[in-house]
């Protein structure tokens, strides 16, 4: 297979490039491609960025549901729609990212302040990436389900929540918002005008139930079966979907990185001890999800790490956005114990008892994450999930044995 690297040229020159590979039949795409006024500098460091190089991109829909009417209409929907990059020398496994709540597949692109996010730093070290829109959101919108409100929570329905919720500092209007010191996302102006513009709206509802939380592992579970044995790496509200899909597929699931996760699953029988809360809802959003023993027990069969950032609170508050990550984080030390408890093999991350201050809700998009991509290699490597003895090549397409519409050929 032929590699292309295309470097920075003048636009006539470029266009002139682009134009010869589509004319030669070309349809393998490489990154690296930059604003010739600009270098690319993956780190913040102002050093520009050889060609990132690919063997391929492209993307796909995964999982979904057809209903079919009285008339013969039918609908497609409910899926999701994932994005891939797979590097010239890719790894045996590839990482798949899934986004969290009032987000999309946009968290791992470029960063607010216009940096390489883990879409580009984690190809350049060779590892094939997936970027997931999960079913209901942002390119994998198509439902049926109406968007319901009453499932929503502050993070989705204010901008200070979510400012709050991300732990850049605390905001609650009338008064301005404030910046916690040291804070590792940038504060100019466009960079907090980008923050807020990649808040993604639900297409259709997402409750709060165990039927919902096994479609979201199902669905997922099928991507896996397209793209082969991977890491899952979710953040925040994905971490219960998580979960589910490792439940759903815990031989293609090799192990799970979970930035910053709300909710967490328990074994029947072993319901953990309440954490007290004084703000209204988070005592609900951070419900044990009780599953089966056997359920439960499937989550032993692969290395678990789950990380937090800076600035999550001692003391409880009334807030809703700044006493859930006190409450998810303790959540979160349960959750390890049990898994441990159960023979598995999880353990919990808190980055400034690591020395790495500063970080955010979501530390692969700050201005540290360089750092935080070495930290994830140091744990995929010290299981020795970094091999590279079979490439990754791509997805595989779906087996669909029958049209999903009444056709006639002739």
């Amino acid at each position: 297979m032929s590699i292309y690297r295309i470097q920075a040229f003048p636009p006539r020159l470029l266009s002139l490039a682009l134009a010869a590979l589509l004319a030669s039949g070309c349809t393998t795409a490489v990154t690296g491609v930059q604003p010739a006024s600009q270098p690319a500098a993956a780190s913040g460091s102002g050093k520009p960025q050889a060609p990132l190089v690919l063997r391929t991109m492209g993307s796909l829909y995964f999982g979904g549901t057809v209903t079919r009417a009285a008339d013969g209409e039918t609908f497609h929907g409910d899926h999701g729609y994932a994005q891939y990059y797979i590097p010239e020398h890719a790894r045996t496994l590839p990482i798949v990212m899934w986004h969290g709540i009032g987000q999309s597949g946009r968290s791992f692109e470029s960063t607010p302040d216009g940096r390489e996010g883990f879409m580009s730093i984690l190809p350049r070290r060779d590892w094939p990436v997936y970027i997931i829109d999960q079913p209901r959101r942002g390119r994998a919108g198509r439902t049926q389900a109406q968007a319901d409100s009453g499932y929503a929570v502050p993070t989705t329905l204010r901008e200070s929540a979510a400012w709050d919720a991300f732990r850049v500092g605390v905001w609650t209007p009338p008064k301005p918002a404030h910046a916690f010191p040291g804070v590792q996302m940038p504060l100019d102006p466009a960079t907090v005008d980008q923050f807020f513009r990649q808040q993604t709206p639900d297409t259709g509802t997402h409750p709060f139930t165990a039927e919902h939380r096994a479609f979201m592992g199902r669905t997922v579970g099928e991507l896996f079966r397209q793209v082969g044995p991977a890491v899952l790496l979710t953040h925040s509200h994905s971490g219960q979907y998580g979960w589910s899909t490792a439940m759903n597929a815990p031989d293609l699931v090799k192990a799970v990185v979970a930035y910053e996760p709300g909710q967490f699953a328990f074994p029947e029988g072993e319901r953990p001890p309440e954490i007290v809360s004084v703000a209204e809802g988070v005592r609900e959003a951070m419900e044990p999800q009780m599953v089966s023993q056997a359920q439960f027990q499937k989550l032993t069969r692969m290395p678990i790490i789950i990380i937090y950032g800076d600035y999550i609170s001692p003391d409880p508050s009334p807030v809703f956005n700044v006493d859930l990550w006190r409450v998810a984080s303790a959540r979160a030390r349960q959750f390890v114990d049990a898994v441990n408890r159960h023979g598995g093999d999880a353990q919990l991350i808190i980055l400034p008892q690591l020395g790495i201050k500063g970080n955010s809700h979501a530390p692969f998009a700050d201005l540290n994450n360089v750092e935080i991509a070495d930290h994830l290699e140091k744990f995929l490597g010290s299981k020795r999930l970094d091999g590279r003895a079979t490439p990754h090549a791509g997805p595989r397409r779906p087996a669909i044995s029958t049209n999903t519409i009444p056709l006639e050929t002739f």
